[in-house]
């Protein structure tokens, strides 16, 4: 049987539900087809361990192994391979995805890294522009929440959520260019938090469901009550969230020209180390002709927790206030 989804603006097909997408019943032909071994089944011969690795992370797991690395294949495709068991192998095109775990994970597990950095890569090879970025809805635009792991995007997300914004997407932000515009398409009806941000927002670190049975993260349901913009949107400006500023008491925000926000940018877009000449052109094609239509500001928040939602506020003022800008030129 294969269930049928969406996500980032791509139809997806799987002979697996993939936890935290909703099945689709109305999809005639999917652009993605992904298969996830099944705990009877044996791994597919795609899963052969390369003796060389293009990409090693530099961060080590508790005994001693990368916590990620990476190859691209004879063949075209990619491997991706995880420090606790868990590998995925992309198409040359991105049309079929293969995902294998160790017998101790959850489905829910294989989900976290299949719909954030798998599918961030896979959007690359379909034409997107991937950004590590969370996005929210501004009125009839997007905002992009974006920067490295740490940053608070998540947590950002889930205070617009609690603050009545609807939320696109969580880690991902799927840019896809039509007719002179960039186009933000939702990913999936959840923001996964650390327990450190669940008590922050809502007071009790243990307050929301967990993401896996073995994973530390919690997940907001995005819901009637923190809702899912589940409609595409066209992207109104991008934030950059910097480190948090010890002892601050208000948040900081200021422009960035164009020549300085690519750098940013390309820093945070998915799977950029596995990219060769073409592919790293055609990133910077894209961003080019981003940022000549799309303002780009670099944020400092507070260290203190509570303080995120005056930052979300004044995000959501300048938001504003470049809209109308827009509107008026």
């Amino acid at each position: 049987m294969a269930y049928q989804s969406t996500l980032y603006g791509l139809s997806l097909s799987s002979n697996l539900p993939i936890p935290g997408l909703a099945r689709r019943e109305d999809i005639a032909s999917s652009q993605v087809r992904i298969h996830v071994r099944e705990k009877s089944e044996c791994p597919p011969p795609i899963f052969s361990v390369p003796s060389e690795f293009f990409h090693t992370a530099l961060n080590s797991n508790v005994e001693g192994q990368s916590v990620f690395r990476a190859n691209r294949m004879s063949d075209g495709s990619f491997g991706f391979y995880y420090g606790d068991g868990a590998r995925f192998a992309v198409k040359g095109d991105g049309s079929e995805v293969w995902a294998d775990r160790p017998e101790n994970y959850a489905l829910e597990d294989t989900a976290t890294y299949l719909v954030g950095p798998v599918m961030g890569f896979v959007l690359r090879l379909k034409g997107a522009l991937p950004l590590h970025a969370c996005s929210v809805a501004m009125g009839e635009k997007a905002i992009a929440l974006c920067g490295p792991q740490g940053t608070g995007k998540s947590t950002s997300a889930a205070a617009f959520a609690r603050l009545g914004f609807s939320v696109l997407s969580e880690d991902v932000t799927a840019l896809w260019e039509s007719r002179g515009r960039y186009m933000v398409q939702p990913g999936y009806p959840r923001v996964n938090l650390w327990p450190e941000s669940v008590e922050a927002l809502f007071g009790d670190a243990h307050g929301l469901p967990a993401v896996t049975p073995t994973w530390g993260k919690h997940f907001l349901a995005l819901d009637p009550i923190h809702r899912f913009q589940s409609a595409p949107l066209p992207l109104g400006a991008i934030f950059l969230l910097r480190e948090r500023e010890a002892g601050a008491k208000t948040t900081r925000i200021e422009p960035v020209a164009p020549p300085l926000a690519i750098l940013d940018l390309v820093a945070n877009t998915y799977g950029n180390y596995l990219i060769d000449e073409e592919m790293r052109s055609r990133e910077f094609l894209l961003l080019g002709r981003l940022l000549r239509n799309t303002p780009v500001y670099r944020v400092w928040p507070s260290d203190d927790p509570i303080r995120v939602y005056e930052m979300c506020r004044g995000i959501a003022e300048l938001a504003s206030a470049i809209s109308r800008c827009a509107v008026n030129s």
